[in-house]
């Protein structure tokens, strides 16, 4: 029986501007190794930024927050601490959220929340049923059965307010 491992995430991307919050559940391994959100190659999350933004795709991570900052998109995560074995959402446990309702009074101008999957979802839901909220299709190539193409449809439609 292998160990849960106690994950904090990062702290949140955000400008003073931000119309919209999109919240994953927890980074990934890999994500966590490197220091930066969505940043297994698979991830499908900052291709569909880049197309929103009509922007040539870079792996750069500071072009990449640029690319928030020009959609005026803040991401965060739905759970700040957690155990969790490995990568996969289904895999966590004893989840604690993180103070999304401190972040909506620190950045007034956000108007949108969305879940990135089913996990920060479920967790927005449990934690803060207070909030609207959208629930979209999680962006991992986990959830290959949603083409890249339909993604960069349905948060476009989010992002921009469609």
């Amino acid at each position: 029986m292998r160990l849960s491992k106690i994950l904090r995430c990062f702290p949140y991307i955000a400008y003073p501007d931000s119309r919209v919050l999109i919240l994953g559940s927890m980074p990934s391994v890999k994500s966590l190794e490197e220091n930066q959100y969505y940043a297994h190659p698979q991830n499908r999350f900052w291709r569909v930024m880049f197309l929103l933004a009509k922007e040539e795709y870079s792996a750069d991570y500071e072009v990449k927050k640029q690319v928030l900052k020009k959609l005026k998109v803040a991401l965060w995560d739905s759970i700040g601490v957690c155990e969790r074995e490995g990568s996969l959402d289904a895999d966590i446990k004893n989840e604690y959220p993180n103070d999304i309702c401190g972040f909506l009074e620190k950045f007034p101008s956000v108007r949108r929340i969305a879940a990135n999957g089913r996990k920060s979802a479920a967790t927005l839901k449990k934690f803060f049923p207070q909030l609207s909220f959208t629930a979209l299709p999680s962006t991992s190539a986990a959830n290959a059965a949603v083409s890249l193409s339909r993604l960069a449809e349905i948060y476009g439609n989010f992002v921009f307010g469609r």
